[in-house]
């Protein structure tokens, strides 16, 4: 059996009680009586002031240390995050792309393999070796790039043509090489015939 409330308000009589005079005193003076008040409580809230303060200071103060002073452990961590880093390579892209960085990185190494620098030759083999560190740098900033800022023709053929690159300069050295070890045969030969 519902009730609609309004009903039951519209029946019933309400009869106002005022309250006797002065209640609102009593009622404050058996509060007073019941809970003191305690003047510990200003002491330790003046210390618990002047200690807020200074925990305040010292951390707007620490706060502001880092802000104004550089901060070498950030550097630090930007330079581990480099290293750790995956960067993306011709493989990452496509199926076909890796094919390709495979050839030319094994025969890069099938042909720096190959090469045997002796004791007159090794100046212009340290030479080359330069080149092709240089080259690899390059190859991993190029890396670097296609993880940044995605994949694009242009870092793709950059990668490519730096593949290519190397490969070529170890044919240069290989040949050159061999055009240097017939030259000095060639002499060593005509000098212990004569």
């Amino acid at each position: 059996m519902a009730r609609d409330i309004r009903d039951l308000f519209k029946n019933e009589t309400l009869k106002h009680e005022d309250l006797p005079k002065h209640h609102d005193l009593r009622f404050l003076e058996k509060l007073e009586a019941a809970l003191p008040e305690e003047k510990k409580t200003t002491i330790s809230f003046n210390w618990l002031n002047i200690a807020a303060s200074i925990i305040l200071l010292i951390g707007l103060s620490f706060g502001a240390y880092k802000v104004m002073m550089p901060n070498v452990e950030t550097a630090v961590e930007v330079a581990n995050t480099k290293e750790t880093v995956k960067t993306k390579t011709l493989g990452d892209v496509s199926p076909d792309l890796k094919k390709v960085e495979d050839y030319y990185l094994a025969s890069i190494n099938a042909e720096l393999s190959q090469i045997k620098p002796t004791p007159e030759t090794k100046a212009i083999f340290d030479g080359y070796l330069e080149q092709l560190e240089a080259l690899n740098k390059e190859y991993d900033k190029l890396s670097l790039e296609l993880t940044k800022n995605g994949i694009t023709e242009l870092t793709i053929t950059a990668l490519i043509d730096n593949l290519r690159f190397r490969l070529n300069l170890l044919y240069r050295l290989k040949d050159q090489l061999k055009t240097l070890n017939g030259s000095e045969e060639l002499t060593g030969g005509t000098a212990s015939s004569i």
